[in-house]
């Protein structure tokens, strides 16, 4: 290797980790020892490497972040043992900034950079070049914030030990650089997602065009200037974007140039790349071409995230990423959507499968979440895996964890959370976390119920939690977790009267419907909303405030708050990827999935009555105005709990679990 690079990966070129130049992670909470599997014994590291985030993170969970959250977050990043994380924070001020602006030093004025730039809660598909304009632009207030963030949180990362990733430049730029060098090659990619040209269609700056180096290798310059650096850096050309051509060739020489825009300003750079976009176009992305992208940099200067491993892992059938390390992480969410769930058989045997895999380059293990705030247990074992040798005896190590979270034993508590890890937890074959339950989605008779576990060991789990409510019901962790089983039961229940709704109206059985659309609308939804504005962790007016605490303005509290709401619901003008990042927030549930099933349910009334059928066309458009009109209502929802947790849960348990018992019990015959 070049004397001036870091010599991150020893073992590549040496057969050992011993010498490694980081400062050791911070001790596990635990210790694997009475943990591990019979064959399994001591607490030596799985990997070298902890890595943390998603891109995507950054505008589903981080975006309306001050900096107390934020160090909150770093500090548990600290104490689970991670060492490598993005630090994508304020990238957009290095672009457009006043003193000594790329995008300005390149010719462009303010309006064209304006123009680029999405609004805040949608940057992490413009910095990808999946998205332009949406929902902006960006206030100047808002660059000085981020850049004032980020300023902190390289230096609380650094101090504890950590690698920070920087941003570097993709090939995708403005529009108006095509006005100020009206011969720059560029071509302009296809439509991203259900978007179409007028906020996607991204130019990308052709690989053999000079400006791609000078572009790339000023942003990296400035970069660095600003915020010093670590030698690692992320980008991603072809993120769920199709490239020109499937030419090895042509590959080959984009990743090339990518990797040389980042030497140009480093030399000792390394580039972190997320490796989704191999498993997500699998028709385009075969070995030929997952070869040529990968070899296009030198072999061991590039590092791949192997994004999604738990389901689809990549390294299996590319020999390894052709011999470029590669990190063994694990996705889990989609959009931040709340939701049990969890792969654990899969995430406690994949990674030691891929240590052992013939030739394997992998140099670490990771979390990369879109969404953060939801299943906890799932980001505890998979950081807990980082130090033992082999996987663990899931039993034990569940009740190890509920004794941990709530600071006590208690059998009855321990017993729910086994029931929980073998059920709703235990996902297997290609499982994806997206929630399907009806509940969450634009009513329809065609919607998903089907579900990958026993719904009767989620009551049960229920029943069981909240029988541990004297002894534990002081914890918060106690409560958080009594709210989201409950929520979880609620959300089957929905399933369950949403089936009884669409069974009544194709039997023509109007006593029926009402029945069943009158216990949903007006009995469980509003029960649901009023659970969850119980909790502070569950409320949409924390997420909707936070935004607006990010404001200097009114005229930005409106931008900021419009950004909050869109992404939640229509993600979008024209609902592009509805419900895509939905979440089960106190408000969100009365306000705008219970007035859509409202009118679902008193449309199929109608069309029974008059004996019309139903045309979900018509209805669409409808729900649509339903839609739109809670982005726009201007409603201001509590940021602060209301209500007794405990009593609330108890209502809704004695009113609800008898039948949902007898329910799943009729189900599993």
């Amino acid at each position: 290797m070049d004397d001036t690079i870091p010599d991150l990966f020893p073992f590549m070129w040496h057969k050992s980790s011993s010498h490694a130049r980081l400062p050791s992670p911070c001790q596990p909470l635990r210790s694997c020892q009475d943990l591990c599997l019979p064959t399994s014994r001591g607490t030596a590291p799985l990997t070298r490497f902890r890595f943390y985030q998603n891109v995507c993170t950054q505008s589903y969970s981080y975006v309306w972040w001050n900096w107390d959250r934020w160090e909150r977050e770093i500090d548990w990043m600290a104490l689970h043992g991670i060492n490598m994380a993005l630090a994508f924070t304020g990238q957009e001020a290095i672009w457009q900034r006043v003193e000594y602006p790329v995008y300005l030093s390149l010719g462009l004025n303010q309006s064209e950079i304006d123009e680029y730039f999405t609004g805040p809660a949608f940057l992490a598909w413009n910095r990808m070049g999946n998205l332009h304009t949406w929902a902006g632009p960006l206030p100047l207030s808002w660059h000085l914030k981020q850049l004032y963030l980020q300023y902190r949180i390289l230096e609380r990362m650094r101090t504890l030990g950590m690698l920070t990733v920087l941003p570097a430049f993709s090939g995708h730029i403005p529009r108006g650089i095509l006005r100020v060098f009206p011969r720059v090659n560029v071509t302009r990619l296809g439509s991203w997602s259900h978007f179409d040209c007028t906020f996607s269609c991204a130019y990308l700056l052709s690989h053999e065009d000079p400006m791609f180096q000078v572009i790339g290798t000023l942003f990296l310059k400035e970069l660095i200037k600003e915020f010093g650096t670590d030698h690692v850096y992320s980008a991603d050309t072809f993120n769920e974007m199709r490239p020109l051509t499937s030419d090895p060739d042509y590959l080959s020489k984009v990743s090339a140039a990518v990797f040389r825009s980042m030497t140009g300003a480093d030399r000792s750079a390394l580039w972190l790349m997320q490796g989704w976009l191999f498993q997500h176009q699998p028709d385009f992305w075969q070995p030929a071409q997952v070869r040529a992208l990968l070899q296009g940099v030198p072999l061991g200067r590039m590092v791949v995230l192997d994004l999604f491993a738990e389901s689809k892992p990549v390294y299996s059938w590319t020999e390894s990423f052709y011999g470029q390390p590669f990190i063994w992480c694990m996705l889990h969410n989609f959009g931040g959507n709340h939701g049990l769930f969890g792969t654990v058989e899969s995430i406690n045997q994949g990674p030691f499968r891929a240590r052992g895999f013939l030739n394997s380059t992998m140099v670490g293990i990771g979390l990369t979440p879109e969404g953060i705030e939801q299943n906890d247990v799932m980001y505890e074992l998979m950081t807990d895996l980082g130090w033992c040798k082999e996987p663990v005896n899931l039993q034990r190590w569940v009740a190890a964890y509920a004794m941990q979270r709530y600071g006590a034993t208690n059998a009855q508590a321990t017993e729910a959370w086994q029931r929980l890890l073998q059920s709703v937890y235990n996902c297997s074959g290609i499982c994806v976390n997206h929630n399907h339950s009806p509940l969450v989605h634009r009513p329809s008779l065609r919607m998903n119920t089907e579900l990958w576990y026993n719904q009767s060991e989620v009551y049960e789990a229920w029943r069981l939690l909240l029988s541990s409510a004297k002894e534990l019901g002081t914890s918060s962790t106690f409560v958080y977790d009594l709210v989201d089983v409950t929520r979880q039961a609620m959300q089957q229940l929905a399933s369950d009267y949403y089936q009884d709704i669409k069974q009544a109206f194709q039997s023509h059985t109007l006593s029926r419907l009402l029945t069943a659309g009158g216990v949903l609308v007006y009995d469980l939804l509003p029960e649901l909303d009023n659970l969850l504005s119980s909790d502070q962790r569950f409320l949409l007016g924390r997420w909707l405030e936070a935004a607006r605490a990010m404001a200097t303005s009114d005229r930005e509290a409106e931008l900021y708050d419009f950004n909050a709401r869109n992404q939640l619901t229509l993600w979008g003008p024209n609902g592009n990827i509805l419900d895509y990042a939905n979440k089960q927030f106190g408000g969100l549930v009365l306000d705008y999935y219970g007035v859509r099933w409202s009118l679902f349910v008193s449309t199929l009334v109608k069309c029974l009555n008059t004996g019309t059928p139903f045309h979900q066309s018509q209805f669409n458009q409808a729900v649509f105005q339903v839609e739109r009109g809670f982005i726009y209502n201007g409603k201001r929802y509590p940021a602060k709990a209301a209500g007794n947790t405990l009593e609330i849960v108890t209502k809704i348990f004695l009113k609800y679990y008898p039948s949902a018992r007898k329910r799943s019990h009729w189900r599993s015959m």
